[in-house]
């Protein structure tokens, strides 16, 4: 499930309180041991640990912290040249059906950068197809990002395609780190 609203296109991160553009890194997650503290219970929409065997898992955090801002769980599919993004979401404090202040702006759309680029990294030009969680989130993603609903195996089923994946990691400047947790 795909459960972020893309608030703000911006190159970093922006503090909701002063305004101020924080930069980003992104950190690969292969340990179970640490993706237990990310879980149902605390805001995080999944036990996000249950999806490191399946899946390559991507912390968006502010550059020089591991304080994660979103998660990304993705997975190469051959089958359709494309990746496949089997969970995104915020982390709770950025997350404005959670929390009534918002931390910081524009992680959804980095979120969405980092599965592009991964697409561009495995051959798919950017490819990219996912669940949203519901009726309003597809609306938004067909409405920001010009994705296509799909609806085969999920009613809000959706792609983005070489295109508009190209015009996503235009918007964002994050540095990948060879750190992995």
């Amino acid at each position: 499930m795909i459960n972020v609203c893309i608030d703000e296109l911006t190159p970093c991160l922006k503090d909701t309180k002063t305004g101020e553009l924080v930069q980003t890194e992104v950190i690969r997650i292969q340990r179970k041991s640490f993706l237990r503290k990310y879980n149902k219970k605390n805001g995080w929409y999944i036990n996000w640990e249950t999806l490191v065997d399946e899946n390559e898992i991507y912390a968006l955090v502010v550059e020089g912290s591991v304080d994660i801002q979103g998660l990304v769980a993705l997975a190469k599919d051959v089958d359709t040249q494309a990746i496949y993004i089997a969970w995104m979401c915020t982390s709770p404090e950025n997350n404005p059906v959670i929390s009534e202040e918002v931390r910081y702006t524009g992680v959804g759309g980095h979120l969405f950068a980092i599965a592009a680029q991964k697409s561009v990294d495995y051959g798919f030009n950017g490819f990219m197809h996912g669940f949203a969680a519901n009726k309003e989130l597809l609306e938004h993603y067909i409405n920001v990002f010009n994705a296509e609903l799909i609806g085969m195996l999920h009613p809000y089923q959706f792609a983005i395609d070489e295109t508009n994946a190209a015009k996503i990691m235009e918007v964002y400047d994050y540095e990948w780190t060879d750190e992995q947790i």
